[in-house]
């Protein structure tokens, strides 16, 4: 059975930040350096809000702790949470905290600040503020998201179970009807090894643990720098509590009121963008895998991944290089211009039957060790956290229609996205919010950072939400890649973090 079909909503930005395990020790106990705020708070959430954390080192000059957290904000006297902190903290005069999220969802902001804090933020802001990473409700460290016991399980799930398909031809009633058997058992996997924490993994629930988190680390108002996914989260924070916005910077945003649908569409498209930029340039080399024009090398790929449906290349471990798991393999270097190289080595070694970079790539997006291990949770939090987000009624007939349409709006990877309607069809618990404009009406001012060529989260998303925010102001970056402010451009930091340390908000777009 192969699975060729997920919509890849959000994703989380790209780099070697996500990798690696902390050794634990036990390290010494330090005083709490903030305490919580006084303000006053509804009587069953006294505790939680009044909550004094405890850090402790955990290396690199750097502090962690565990808050707690209602598992269900609804009723918080019946179960509770863990979430998961690391602190950097600031190296001048302190203005107060700015807790940071890397996207996904299901991205660490822990492992974000602990292996990365230099890319996620700049040492400007490191001069001003405590930097805090946090693992959000069912992601990695915090009380998490778990779909199975044996990693082959995910295995089969990402990349098949090595075997030709045998169900019909994609599109099929059959096909469709083998991809949802395969999203059932994952879902009911997740309802199993997660247990009632499934249910509460929502985008407004994690926003409320953010008012939590801000409350107890002291800040009376929350300064938060969220990336791609993070952008949803912070927009969807301001709107549940606008009186409690400090300084918010939304970059590589996520249009709040796109169904699962135009996400998917939206995001073929920039990653086709995104792809033919790379070939641009590929062309005007003489080591290029491709030969002719762009829109030769365009064709050829499509080919390409048609070829690999039908007669997949097997790799020295067993597993079978599917046009699925070529497109990840394709797309993940074009979050970073600097990754490009990578697609050179990746088509090259593919000519010639050789899966090596292909794996590597993929395994690299969906954090799978080269031992067969997960080093994350980051593919069950993906899919539990947005088949919470996501409202999605589907049919065989609607979903074919949809295949059309990403195929007539992106020939190349759009028929490689298709049918991702039946990833939530089964999911043990319905959706939560429906896919409307947040305006979040008597915020503070935030700042939407949009990045022209994104292939993740495209422009017309910041341009969106922007305009959406009752106190919204766009800032363009006029370059490639996922998110703007982690691409050191002097404008870009030197517009954030002058929001940040003194306030000022741009009159106008400054268009990077």
């Amino acid at each position: 059975m192969k699975r060729l079909a997920l919509a890849l909503v959000g994703a989380v930005a790209v780099t070697t930040l996500l990798s690696g395990c902390l050794q634990w020790f036990q390290p010494p106990t330090i005083e709490s350096t903030s305490q919580p705020t006084n303000e006053e708070v509804a009587a069953d959430l006294v505790e939680y809000y009044h909550q004094v954390l405890t850090w402790q080192s955990c290396g690199g000059g750097l502090l962690c702790t565990t808050a707690r957290a209602p598992m269900d904000w609804a009723n918080p006297a019946e179960a509770e949470i863990e979430l998961a902190l690391v602190r950097h903290p600031a190296t001048g005069t302190k203005l107060g905290s700015l807790l940071v999220n890397p996207g996904g969802p299901g991205g660490s902001g822990y492992d974000f600040v602990y292996d990365s804090v230099d890319y996620a933020t700049s040492a400007t802001l490191q001069g001003s503020y405590d930097i805090v990473g946090f693992d959000p409700r069912g992601v990695g460290r915090s009380s998490a998201v778990s779909c199975y016991d044996d990693p082959a399980f995910l295995d089969t799930f990402n990349y098949g179970d090595g075997t030709t398909d045998e169900a019909g031809p994609i599109g099929s009633d059959a096909w469709i009807a083998d991809l949802a058997e395969s999203n059932a058992e994952f879902a009911a996997a997740c309802l199993e090894f997660t247990g009632p924490l499934l249910q509460f993994v929502d985008t407004v629930s994690a926003a409320r643990d953010l008012d939590l988190l801000r409350a107890v680390l002291g800040d009376e108002k929350l300064n938060f720098l969220g990336y791609s996914y993070g952008t949803f989260l912070g927009a969807t924070y301001a709107d549940l509590y606008p009186q409690n916005t400090g300084h918010l910077v939304l970059d590589g945003a996520i249009d709040p009121s796109t169904t699962d649908f135009e996400v998917t569409k939206t995001q073929a498209v920039g990653f086709e963008s995104a792809f033919r930029a790379y070939l641009e340039d590929c062309v005007t080399r003489e080591a290029c895998p491709f030969g002719g024009t762009v829109d030769d090398a365009m064709v050829q790929t499509g080919e390409l991944l048609g070829a690999l449906n039908e007669d997949p290349i097997r790799a020295p471990d067993g597993r079978l290089l599917w046009g699925g798991t070529m497109f990840i393999a394709i797309i993940l270097p074009l979050y970073n211009q600097e990754s490009w190289p990578f697609l050179d080595d990746l088509f090259t070694e593919v000519a010639a039957g050789d899966t090596t970079t292909a794996f590597f790539l993929a395994d690299n997006y969906n954090g799978r060790n080269s031992d067969g291990t997960y080093r994350d949770n980051s593919t069950e939090a993906f899919i539990s956290i947005n088949c919470l987000d996501y409202e999605s009624v589907v049919t065989n007939d609607t979903m074919r229609a949809e295949a059309a349409s990403l195929a007539e709006a992106a020939p190349i990877f759009g028929p490689v996205m298709s049918y991702g309607g039946t990833l939530c069809e089964s999911w043990p618990f319905p959706p939560t919010r429906q896919r409307v404009d947040i305006v979040a009406e008597g915020s503070a001012d935030i700042l939407v950072l949009g990045t022209t060529n994104d292939p993740a989260t495209p422009y017309v998303w910041a341009v969106a939400l922007a305009d959406q925010l009752e106190n919204g102001h766009l800032v363009t970056y006029e370059g490639e890649g996922h998110t703007a402010y982690t691409t050191g451009n002097p404008c870009v930091q030197g517009v954030v973090d002058a929001f940040f340390i003194d306030d000022v908000v741009p009159s106008d777009d400054p268009r990077c």
